[in-house]
């Protein structure tokens, strides 16, 4: 018995549909990432530079590490519910 392959036009992906995919699920894993860094305090430092340079012009702001060190003893002096 042969196999009878059908003639009927099948769907084919057209290379700006899979650019539509790419570039969604570029989207997606960049807004993940951000919620990440967001919830786990990795944009912290920047922030601080941005509102430090914004309102202190002509000062210089603490180093990162600096800043670190401060953060967490304000938080082991200011304990207040966290997860963690």
């Amino acid at each position: 018995m042969a196999l009878r392959l059908s003639t009927a036009p099948q769907p084919r992906t057209t290379t700006r549909h899979a650019r539509g995919w790419a570039s969604a699920t570029v989207k997606v894993l960049a807004s993940v990432r951000w919620y990440v860094k967001e919830l786990m305090g990795d944009n912290d430092y920047a922030k601080y530079c941005d509102h430090f340079r914004a309102h202190h012009p002509g000062e210089e702001p603490l180093s990162e590490r600096e800043f670190w060190k401060a953060r967490w003893a304000h938080q082991d002096a200011n304990p207040q519910g966290r997860c963690c």
